[in-house]
């Protein structure tokens, strides 16, 4: 496997058996691997996300009534 995708997939959060299974994979089977950890840290992000406007609107409570 060429270093600069290796060092991309570590790069972008996959573990060693990902990288085994990506490095003799066809290029579909590749493609499809790539796609369900783009979904995966995609629905991180999204939680994370939701985690903050869970936070913002506590913080916005918190003013508009006073508290603490």
């Amino acid at each position: 496997m060429n270093e600069k995708i290796r060092q991309n997939l570590i790069d972008a959060g996959c573990d060693e058996e990902f990288i085994e299974k990506f490095s003799t994979c066809s290029e579909r089977q590749c493609e499809k691997m790539l796609a369900a950890h783009r979904r995966e840290l995609l629905d991180v992000v999204h939680e994370k996300e939701r985690c903050i406007s869970c936070l913002d609107y506590l913080v916005f409570i918190m003013k508009k009534e006073g508290l603490k």
